[in-house]
């Protein structure tokens, strides 16, 4: 004996076996031809993101060596990590710090966690670093990509404000003397240093770094400049491939005009 299902789910199979449905889901045919190989760059939500067709050198490892790919997944592992983290931590001046040594002591793992969380912060700064010199070096700043390349030098600044803000959160000696320091600094901007320092720890100028530094700086740290940056970096994607791919190398006079090739991606 057979069992069929209820009228209801027939019908609901029914619609998903429809051409109709199908189509709306799947637009465009098998990547056999240039123009289906466009259209599903076109269509993807992820994929449109990369340009359609990139130029045959920029596949090569020597050329990229892959930093803005590495970059990336590095911060996509300091928010995992560091959302992790924050169910173990509270920003408090009587706790912080006692809360980082027993993440290091107690929690199991929490040491293995939290200095994946310190690496891949030092690393992404250097990579980023390094990014911006091989972009430097092949002259990935020039028109029409000169609007990125602003928008790369804004990156590495908050990559930097980032490190810093997380440097103060463990509440220890290094960290409250670096964030005297940065304040102090900040205090001897033009016309507005006390204003800027007043902002960056909530005190008066004649006030210690306290609770108020620690709260400001957490919620710089987890929020406010992730945010920021992560919107940035999809710019950052979106507007390489409005602009045409990566960078060309610079062509010599013994090269022919179209010596690059393109070749299609899927």
């Amino acid at each position: 004996m057979i069992l069929k299902p209820p009228p209801i789910v027939e019908k609901m199979l029914g619609i998903v076996r429809s051409s109709t449905v199908w189509r709306s889901f799947w637009r465009q045919g098998y990547p056999s031809n240039d123009e289906n190989r466009a259209l599903i760059m076109f269509n993807s939500l992820f994929l449109h993101l990369h340009p359609v067709k990139v130029k045959g050198h920029t596949l090569k490892i020597t050329y990229t060596w892959g930093l803005g790919f590495i970059a990336f997944w590095l911060f996509v592992i300091l928010t995992i990590t560091g959302v992790v983290l924050m169910f173990f931590y509270v920003p408090s001046t009587t706790r912080a710090y006692q809360d980082i040594q027993a993440l290091e002591t107690t929690i199991p793992f929490g040491i293995v966690l939290r200095n994946m969380h310190r690496w891949a912060a030092h690393l992404m700064v250097l990579i980023v670093f390094l990014h911006m010199c091989r972009v430097f070096y092949t002259g990935g700043y020039k028109a029409p990509r000169e609007w990125n390349w602003v928008v790369g030098v804004n990156m590495l600044v908050l990559t930097s404000m980032l490190s810093f803000t997380g440097y103060l959160l463990p509440w220890d000696d290094l960290a409250i003397s670096a964030i005297k320091i940065g304040s102090q600094i900040a205090a001897v901007t033009p016309f507005i240093g006390q204003w800027v320092r007043g902002l960056m720890i909530g005190a008066t100028p004649t006030e210690e770094v306290g609770q108020n530094a620690l709260l400001r700086f957490y919620v710089l740290h987890v929020m406010i400049l992730p945010i920021v940056l992560y919107l940035l970096i999809f710019f950052h994607f979106w507007r390489i491939r409005k602009d045409g791919g990566l960078s060309l190398p610079e062509k010599t006079a013994e090269e022919p005009a179209d010596n690059g090739k393109k070749v299609l991606v899927n």
